[in-house]
């Protein structure tokens, strides 16, 4: 985590309300730094500020037809950084669009609904416990 302990949000959805409602969230619950891209080619441009967590949409091709969908995004976050946690946002509530995300080493899987904010929280806090506890055991593994 960086800036004081400011988790570091990458919020990537060609959908501008839903970005934009997504990024008031959570700028008025919690201690973060929030950045906001409207396609996957700009977060991937991006990577080098290092973000705790990104928030990816599965379908980025609302305004540019051509562009990277979310899963080409997730392998290039991935391929660049392994470790950066990934949350999959669509609107399809379809498994198999769920096991794709997840195959393609997706952290979780959320349908955009009233509940995806309150989802995408819980998600987070998750991959906050993890790198505690990881970095905890990486302590006492030193140690010995």
């Amino acid at each position: 985590m960086q800036n004081q302990n400011k988790i570091k949000i990458f919020l990537v959805d060609d959908d501008a309300v839903f970005l934009k409602s997504l990024e008031i969230e959570f700028l008025a619950h919690g201690d973060l730094e929030v950045e906001t891209f409207a396609t996957g080619e700009l977060c991937i441009k991006n990577l080098y500020k290092n973000p705790d967590v990104v928030i990816l949409d599965f379908h980025l091709d609302g305004i540019d037809k051509t562009a990277m969908n979310g899963l080409g995004t997730l392998d290039k976050i991935k391929a660049f950084k392994t470790d950066i946690p990934v949350i999959m946002l669509s609107s399809q509530d379809k498994i198999d669009v769920a096991v794709s995300c997840m195959h393609h080493k997706a952290f979780d899987y959320v349908v955009k609904s009233e509940t995806a904010f309150v989802r995408i929280q819980k998600a987070i806090s998750t991959i906050l416990k993890y790198q505690k506890m990881e970095k905890e055991l990486n302590w006492y593994m030193d140690r010995m």
